[in-house]
């Protein structure tokens, strides 16, 4: 009898952690989270009959079996149907593989080029790694050029790798880049909001003076007008709008645009 009842015991508290997951799972969401903090999104083949569905992990969350642990501190985001985000202000970035990135040619080592792109550690480029390079047929990069490229590895137990290509060979916008402009560097929040498909900041930009624009997944942003002047107002704005509100934002805007600034 002791034994039936210690077994009804184990399968009750086994029902309730489970739910206890799936309330903290959805309590936390829009929540600030620290380093070490961990949870699951995985639902129980005992409480429901559906087929658990699997989740994007996002920056800031790592995946350590069935749980996910919080490895940087921020809010967690969420994007239906299955993405989930830490959203943190961070500067230092952390390589991610398939994330474009901006990077700086410090040396020539052979067939090899070292790019910084502002992590821990440099990253390894290829020269047969840009569309159309042979042996024979070498891109005319220098140290010290620009190039937006993107990782094909990036992980904690290997040098980064980046290429200039997608996977059909093709540059597709990357590659050398950068005569006559200005890079600087934001945080990384700023670069998502950028990045956004509907960004409210570029539209708003756009509003003003033509320009051009380049942003990495690591906190840089490459911009090019018409003249220095204009290259360096919106250098400037893009700055400024880190810590602004939209109401914020767009009043700064209205005020260049109408050269009371």
């Amino acid at each position: 009898m002791l034994i039936i009842v210690s077994t009804w015991f184990v399968y009750l508290f086994v029902i309730l952690s489970y739910f206890y997951v799936i309330i903290h799972v959805v309590y936390k969401v829009g929540d600030v989270l620290l380093p070490g903090d961990v949870f699951s999104f995985q639902m129980p083949e005992s409480i429901t009959d559906s087929k658990p569905e699997k989740v994007v992990c996002g920056p800031g969350l790592r995946r350590n079996g069935d749980e996910v642990l919080v490895c940087k501190s921020g809010i967690l985001r969420h994007k239906q149907p299955n993405l989930y985000w830490i959203d943190s202000q961070q500067r230092r970035y952390v390589p991610g593989k398939g994330e474009s990135v901006i990077g700086i040619i410090t040396a020539k080592s052979g067939d090899i080029f070292k790019v910084d792109v502002g992590g821990s550690e440099q990253a390894s480029l290829s020269y047969l790694a840009f569309e159309g390079a042979t042996k024979r047929n070498r891109p005319n990069v220098q140290v010290g050029d620009l190039v937006y490229s993107q990782f094909i590895i990036a992980n904690k137990d290997m040098e980064p790798e980046l290429v200039c290509i997608d996977s059909c060979g093709r540059a597709n916008g990357m590659g050398v880049f950068g005569a006559g402009g200005l890079l600087f560097k934001v945080s990384l929040g700023l670069v998502r909001r950028l990045l956004a498909p509907q960004s409210e900041i570029a539209k708003d930009l756009e509003k003003m003076f033509p320009f051009e624009i380049v942003v990495g997944m690591n906190g840089r942003v490459w911009v090019k007008s018409k003249t220095i002047q204009q290259t360096l107002i919106v250098a400037n704005l893009l700055e400024s709008c880190e810590n602004m509100t939209a109401q914020q934002r767009q009043t700064l805007f209205r005020r260049v645009a109408d050269g009371s600034i």
